[in-house]
């Protein structure tokens, strides 16, 4: 039997759970908990979203939005070799070495390139404004404000005991995620798009500005037939409130969607490795069909 988990919040506010009630890995859903921290940091003055950070050429937006011109390490070989055979992460400094990443891609703002590098300087952006772990910033900044109490960051084997990974994922090293791997239950990724939406989180200038998007024709598909991309959000280029908002993530064993649209919020979780496309179907179509 395939392991999911399915959280649904319907417009009054009712939440259904089905599948796994314990925490699972949220992946890159974990980049809009980053998003929104440092979006607060911003309202609060800690951080610029659109001057030059310090000794780089590019601009927290810009990072957000993936528009920086830094590279990933998703298209690295060995970074998969050593994940699958169970290694520790390599160091840092080790990563950005490999990836060459004071050479930028192309000049920030004028292209567009999915970086989980980028995130991590977002990380360290926000570890430096407030001058606390990563764990400790997204619990003041986003998991206590949104009222999300399974949610926390891995950063050691350790903290995944009672997380369901799935099958494949057993033994994972949650090190291997350099911006930081978000684990909290179905419920919780709900809650945290719900609360995003609802303006629990963000003033309303601000997260009108996190809608501010690249339109992505060139990745144009079934499932996302108006793709773009804001600060930490998956969206449609047209209107985006008249569609979902969220994010979508995968890692060694499986997915995960949360999008939110109007009151409604959905989250599911599938222990596989399928293409991340189909749960996110699942979700439009939960949110399409919810009361």
């Amino acid at each position: 039997m395939t392991l999911e988990s399915v959280a649904l919040i319907d417009e009054d506010g009712t939440v259904t759970v089905s599948g796994v009630a314990a925490p699972v890995p949220w992946w890159s859903v974990t980049k809009t908990v980053l998003a929104i921290a440092a979006l607060r940091l911003v309202e609060d003055g800690a951080l610029s979203l659109d001057a030059p950070i310090a000794g780089e050429a590019f601009t927290l937006a810009q990072l957000l939005r993936h528009e920086a011109g830094l590279p990933d390490y998703g298209g690295v070989a060995r970074y998969h070799e050593d994940v699958r055979a169970g290694k520790s992460p390599w160091p840092v400094g080790r990563l950005l070495q490999a990836l060459d990443t004071r050479r930028l891609r192309y000049e920030p703002g004028n292209g567009w390139a999915y970086s989980n590098i980028g995130y991590l300087k977002v990380r360290e952006q926000i570890e430096t404004a407030t001058g606390l772990s990563l764990a400790e910033a997204l619990d003041r900044l986003v998991f206590t404000p949104a009222g999300l109490t399974t949610a926390q960051v891995a950063t050691q084997p350790g903290d995944l005991c009672g997380v369901q990974m799935g099958p494949e994922g057993e033994g994972y090293h949650p090190g291997w995620v350099y911006h930081g791997l978000v684990t909290g239950t179905a419920a919780d990724a709900a809650r945290l798009l719900q609360g995003l939406v609802t303006g629990t989180l963000l003033r309303p200038a601000t997260f009108a500005s996190m809608l501010k998007r690249r339109g992505l024709s060139e990745h144009r598909n079934e499932t996302f037939k108006d793709p773009a991309y804001g600060l930490g959000l998956m969206l449609a280029a047209d209107s985006p409130l008249d569609h979902p908002i969220g994010h979508r993530g995968a890692g060694p064993g499986s997915t995960i969607a949360a999008f939110a649209h109007g009151q409604k919020a959905c989250a599911v979780w599938h222990a596989s490795a399928e293409n991340p496309d189909r749960v996110v179907d699942r979700v439009f179509r939960r949110l399409a069909e919810a009361p």
